[in-house]
């Protein structure tokens, strides 16, 4: 009778450990979300001269940036930089267009970032430039240069004591004329290293040291645009 008993309990008890150490019942952990993929920018077109929106007043305009939908993304984030004054400014949709205010006469740079909710991955779109078209302007300033070789902030080893810097910029008239390079170790280049209607100019470099440099774009018609100071290092 005790042996029948002690049998009883272990039916009962045995299925109950199994069923624990073999975790049966733990669900699995359900896959991460995709990524969210890249915007395709639409409007205003990249290098041109932006012609369309509602005109506020002499000195403003609303203008709606258009962007194709992207996969995997539930919002957007638009940001846009006055490329004159460094002003930005961000605007957050779920829609692919927001309507935003923006000075006339001014060049502007712009993208769009895809986030989709459950992930923190991103996907940033390519980055346009366009002139806001401005009151009695016939004739726009080049889009202030950005550089390639160094590119801002890097790191870079002497060879030869020598280095070739590049930089890209474009117009909307199609009438650039010339770049003036200045390049310095303050950070406030003021040294004329020289004249160009090249997108490339050489300098000397030292081992050791950070070098600082800008480049003013200029065109036929005597506009003219200024970049950034842009900062590298040689080791």
């Amino acid at each position: 009778m005790r042996i029948g008993l002690i049998l009883l309990m272990l039916v009962f008890i045995l299925p109950g450990c199994s069923k624990s150490s073999n975790g049966d019942d733990t669900p699995p952990p359900p896959p991460p979300p995709p990524s969210p993929s890249a915007a395709t920018l639409v409007f205003p077109d990249n290098n041109t001269e932006c012609n369309e929106g509602e005109i506020l007043s002499e000195n403003q305009s609303r203008v709606t940036f258009e962007w194709n939908a992207a996969q995997n993304t539930d919002s957007y984030e638009v940001n846009l930089r006055n490329l004159d004054t460094n002003g930005t400014t961000m605007v957050n949709v779920s829609t692919t267009s927001a309507p935003i205010i923006i000075d006339r006469g001014a060049p502007y740079e712009w993208f769009v970032v895809s986030k989709a909710s459950g992930t923190m991955a991103t996907a940033n779109s390519a980055t346009w430039k366009f002139y806001n078209q401005g009151a009695g302007i016939t004739n726009y300033a080049p889009f202030p240069a950005a550089a390639v070789y160094p590119s801002r902030g890097s790191s870079i080893n002497a060879s030869g004591g020598t280095l070739t810097l590049e930089w890209t910029t474009s117009d909307v008239d199609g009438d650039l004329l010339e770049f003036d390079v200045y390049f310095d170790t303050d950070p406030e280049p003021d040294t004329l290293l020289g004249t160009t209607s090249d997108t490339t100019l050489d300098t000397s470099i030292s081992s050791g040291t950070i070098y600082y440099w800008r480049v003013l774009s200029r065109d036929s018609a005597g506009n003219s645009s200024e970049s950034e100071i842009f900062q590298f290092r040689v080791n």
